[in-house]
């Protein structure tokens, strides 16, 4: 008689068919990615529940018993004397338009505030990642728990990729052009938060992850959390349209949409040009969009990190910041 595979259970659970299938508890979800984590799945497994997974769509409690069971794993990688403000994830990368919100990310660290972002790359063509804009910027990418110590002790400013964060979860990122699909851990890994810092922000591509993201956070037991409705899937304010937003403060959930900045959309440029972030932050360029895009993206920080709540309060406080910044920077 075979014996069945300790983690069947959790495939059978997802994939039972129309009437018998079910989403996972918090304990499933929890126990299953501990599974996974620890190498316990056979790959046929692996990617029948990532591909039921994605299929479904990953609710809160899912969401939470997998960032609570990765963030399990990683803990005693961490020392625990390295601190930051802000967690800001980023895996989705840009298309269309520049990754202006490193530039709000920096303006930031320009102002004292330490800001960890972690993210991956590679996974989908045609983009562009924040590690490699970094690079660019002459930013170091961080290796270790040990870099990003002294980044965020020297700079205010370290991003760590999710191949030396986490390198299980990077594996199964790096099976989207096997799966021909992303898998959930792109949802996921956004609410790691990894530092547990106070303050939480992340952006999704599609409003009708935020509520699901928003009570994952709450059962997580995040005190500031917000996510914005990002350009291309990034925490990035598109200053042509309306910014969603929804938040977890405390035991309070919010949804919130403020303005956009500009009457009119502006035409997406033909090409992007890496050099142009350079050149606005220094003040050599005008560049309306851009600038528009990083105002929002800080004025967004600013009421998630409870510096002002109305929109103009915050609008406000994100130009002080933006003023502020070093503009010999790069």
């Amino acid at each position: 008689m075979t014996i069945e595979h300790p983690f069947a259970q959790y495939v059978r659970i997802l994939g039972k068919g129309r009437r018998g299938s079910r989403s996972l508890t918090y304990d499933e979800a929890l126990a299953s990615m501990g599974h996974i984590l620890r190498g316990e799945t056979e790959d046929v497994q692996l990617g029948a529940f990532m591909m039921l997974l994605r299929v479904k769509e990953e609710n809160a409690d899912e969401l939470a018993g997998f960032t609570q069971a990765t963030k399990d794993h990683i803990k005693n990688t961490i020392p625990e004397n390295i601190t930051a403000d802000l967690d800001w994830s980023s895996y989705a990368g840009k298309r269309r338009q520049l990754p202006w919100y490193l530039l709000a990310a920096l303006t930031l660290a320009n102002n004292g505030i330490k800001v960890f972002m972690h993210g991956a790359d590679g996974h989908t063509e045609g983009r562009i990642y924040s590690s490699h804009v970094l690079e660019f910027l002459g930013i170091t990418i961080a290796k270790n728990w040990g870099d990003v110590e002294a980044q965020l002790n020297s700079e205010n400013f370290s991003f760590l990729s999710m191949e030396n964060l986490c390198p299980e979860l990077q594996t199964i990122i790096d099976l989207r052009s096997t799966f021909g699909l992303r898998s959930p851990v792109h949802s996921f890994s956004r609410l790691l938060n990894p530092l547990n810092c106070p303050f939480v922000t992340q952006g999704v591509f599609h409003p009708g992850y935020g509520p699901s993201h928003q009570q994952g956070a709450k059962l997580l037991g995040y005190e500031r959390l917000s996510i914005l409705k990002g350009e291309g899937g990034e925490c990035e304010s598109n200053p042509d349209s309306v910014m969603k937003m929804h938040h977890c403060f405390g035991d309070e959930l919010i949804e919130e949409e403020w303005p956009s900045i500009f009457p009119k959309r502006h035409v997406k440029p033909k090409e992007l040009i890496l050099e142009d972030l350079k050149s606005l932050w220094k003040g050599e360029l005008d560049f309306e969009y851009g600038e528009g895009a990083i105002i929002g993206t800080l004025a967004y920080t600013a009421r998630l990190m409870g510096k002002a709540e109305s929109f103009d309060d915050c609008m406000l406080q994100a130009k002080t910041w933006w003023g502020n910044r070093d503009i010999n920077r790069f």
